[in-house]
């Protein structure tokens, strides 16, 4: 019987899932269960964007408080990101996603039902809360989860996002010809509550915990059980090397702790992950989430081509989401990001020179052109690039903090989209717009960093911190 390999810390472990050729069986089920979180907060993102022509005529709302809701969600990312990462850290990476579930079902059926206007930016609220924990905590467990060969998997959320927000449209069209009137928005609302239950009950029952975070906590015997239950890889548990002994006796990493990030090596890597993943969500919520506000400009003024134009841009989303990966592999992901960021400049450029002087394919064309780039570049590897940067200690400290940072993004490509729409008109804006992948594609030049290039950074970690171990040794 061949011996089974010892665990004496998080390096062990690293090694053990990187050493694994491909995910499978129960793996694959989870890990894509992870990636169900990210599904529900793209879906819950587009369920509003759908249906908020028909909400704002049905209860009156003002200009002022179609911005408040959109911007409510990505809003409270801002905050919830960080804390999201900072609960990963402290409790697990498990709970945090069970919770961001509780809040989806809550925040989209109080929404669905509501009677005025408080009551649906009260479900906003809760949705915000969901998607800022989600999101930080989703990338951090799926980076733990997957082999480094295969990082360029966690590209895959775009194609997810894309999915998701094509699926909604398809509902919010079914439930059009339904003929459910002004109500339209609430079924679309409503219908991710379903989804959130179902993710809710599927996670509790099948998730199981980091191996990663439970070594990095000196829970050994629980991280090879949890080894076992995940990969079926069958290992004991050794005596702890040094790193699980610092890390055991060491305080628990907090908010304190997040100054790390912009220390040493870590900091071009805090600057290359938040400019991309600034310049993608800033991108995306100005332009590609209000597709369904240019497919009109496009295809004519009906709610049914809208939305059928709107799934025609997110089919080339996906597409896009599904080659990032490959890309990401090929390329690297801060050369496949520039690439994306001058694909989408671009873009934006000729959008801005040509908008309504070109015949409707070439008008049709360029939005499609910017939705490849942004998917296959930038718009993946914004989340990805930080969740792959760090070690486990504070990677959901580092993903927390980048999506924070893209959360801004997301509020003022929401807020300033509208607003300089309205006073310059849509060419000129998309034209104001292209400084947003010029500085991203000028960033990702000046810094080399890669993680798909270089070396785990829990296995430098691990070597550093035996290296000052045996250093104090070797003083005392």
């Amino acid at each position: 019987m061949a011996q089974r390999p010892s665990v004496k810390g998080v390096a062990d472990v690293v090694a053990l899932i990187d050493g694994l050729g491909k995910i499978t069986g129960r793996a694959q089920i989870i890990w894509f269960l992870v990636f169900g979180g990210l599904f529900l907060d793209a879906y819950s993102n587009a369920a509003l964007s759908a249906g908020l022509g028909p909400m704002t005529t049905q209860m009156e709302l003002t200009s002022t408080q179609v911005s408040i809701l959109t911007a409510t969600a990505p809003a409270l990312a801002i905050i919830f990101n960080p804390l999201g990462g900072w609960l990963a850290t402290r409790i697990g990476r498990v709970p945090p996603l069970l919770i961001a579930k509780v809040f989806a079902v809550a925040g989209a059926l109080l929404a669905a039902f509501a009677g005025d206007f408080t009551v649906v930016w009260l479900g906003r609220v809760l949705v915000g809360v969901a998607y800022g924990i989600d999101f930080a905590v989703a990338m951090a467990l799926l980076a733990e989860y997957t082999p480094a060969k295969l990082g360029g998997r966690l590209n895959l959320w775009q194609a997810v996002w894309y999915v998701a927000t094509t699926s909604n449209l398809a509902l919010a069209l079914l439930f059009f010809n339904l003929d459910v009137g002004s109500d339209i928005w609430r079924w679309s609302v409503g219908s991710a509550a379903v989804v959130a239950v179902a993710l809710l009950l599927s996670q509790a029952l099948m998730l199981k915990e980091s191996p990663t975070w439970l070594a990095g906590k000196g829970r050994l015997d629980e991280s090879v059980t949890s080894l076992d239950r995940i990969y079926g890889i069958k290992a004991v548990v050794g005596t702890p090397d040094a790193m699980t002994r610092i890390a055991a006796e060491a305080p628990v990493v907090g908010f304190r702790q997040t100054g790390l990030l912009f220390k040493g090596e870590y900091l071009p890597r805090t600057i290359l992950s938040s400019v991309i993943s600034l310049g993608q969500s800033m991108q995306y919520f100005a332009v590609g989430w209000y597709l369904p506000l240019i497919s009109l400009t496009i295809f004519g003024e009906s709610f049914e081509k809208a939305t059928i134009g709107s799934m025609v841009f997110n089919a080339f989303g996906i597409a896009g989401g599904l080659l990032s990966a490959y890309f990401g592999r090929r390329l690297g992901l801060r050369l496949s990001s520039a690439a994306g960021f001058a694909g989408v400049f671009v873009a934006l450029v000729a959008m801005g020179l040509t908008f309504e002087k070109v015949p409707t394919a070439v008008a049709f064309l360029l939005p499609v052109l910017f939705i490849l780039c942004h998917s296959a570049g930038p718009g993946a590897n914004g989340k990805s690039i930080a969740a792959l940067s760090y070690s486990s200690d504070v990677r959901a400290l580092g993903t927390g903090v980048t999506g924070m940072v893209g959360s801004f993004g997301s509020v003022a490509g929401l807020y300033v989209f509208p607003q300089i729409k309205d006073s310059l008109g849509l060419a000129d804006t998309f034209l104001t717009l292209s400084v947003v992948p010029l500085l991203g594609l000028i960033t990702c030049l000046l810094i080399k960093w890669d993680p798909t290039k270089a070396a785990s950074p829990d296995e430098v970690a691990g070597q550093d911190r035996d290296a000052t171990a045996a250093l104090s040794v070797t003083a005392g």
